[in-house]
């Protein structure tokens, strides 16, 4: 037996089994826990936030049209809610970024060499990624830990998919700069 899709979930969800969707909570919570810590630098505040994504989630379950992309949906609230938390405590202003020669996005599978190279790159990164505008940091984390495409990045952020493009190319080359101005070279 083939496993449910989350769009086969949440339309059982929609469909009066709300136990179901203990189900999409399994398969999300670590994602979005993880999408949480890298763009809000808090990681307990990110474990309210998950948790008050999954309420409002299951609250607007109803209106999740089940032809589209459950995992796109749940992102754009987990969005929502990571840039209201973010306006709220004022920390940081809003802006745009991309980061593709830094790390580029994994096309085949790795060999040690290459794992090790990840590794040390997604260290660095995690050391530069709080520096950068939020604008340019989420874009970043979907693609590069999220593994999402521009198109899926594109309806989270609810911006053109070039935009999303440029954003990616922005973050990098600003990323790059933070990383050369802590002298931490490649």
């Amino acid at each position: 037996m083939t496993e449910q899709t989350d769009e086969d979930i949440a339309k059982a969800v929609q469909n009066g089994d709300s136990q179901a969707f203990g189900l999409l909570v399994e398969r999300f919570e670590p994602k979005l826990m993880r999408y949480a810590k890298k763009f809000l630098f808090d990681y307990e505040d990110g474990k309210d936030m998950v948790q008050e994504i999954f309420i409002k989630a299951y609250s607007n379950i109803q209106s999740f049209d089940t032809v589209r992309s459950f995992s796109s949906w749940v992102y754009r609230i987990a969005h929502n809610e990571f840039i209201n938390a973010i306006r709220k405590k004022g920390r940081e202003p809003l802006s745009f970024f991309d980061p593709d020669t830094l790390f580029p996005h994994p096309t085949a599978p790795t060999q040690a060499d290459d794992d090790l190279k990840k590794a040390e790159t997604k260290e660095m990164v995690e050391k530069c990624l709080s520096k950068l505008d939020p604008k340019y940091r989420e874009p970043l984390v979907l693609y590069y830990f999220e593994d999402m495409d521009y198109k899926s990045i594109s309806e989270i952020m609810r911006i053109p998919v070039s935009t999303a493009a440029i954003r990616l190319k922005r973050g990098k080359a600003s990323l790059q700069k933070i990383y050369e101005s802590l002298n931490l070279k490649p």
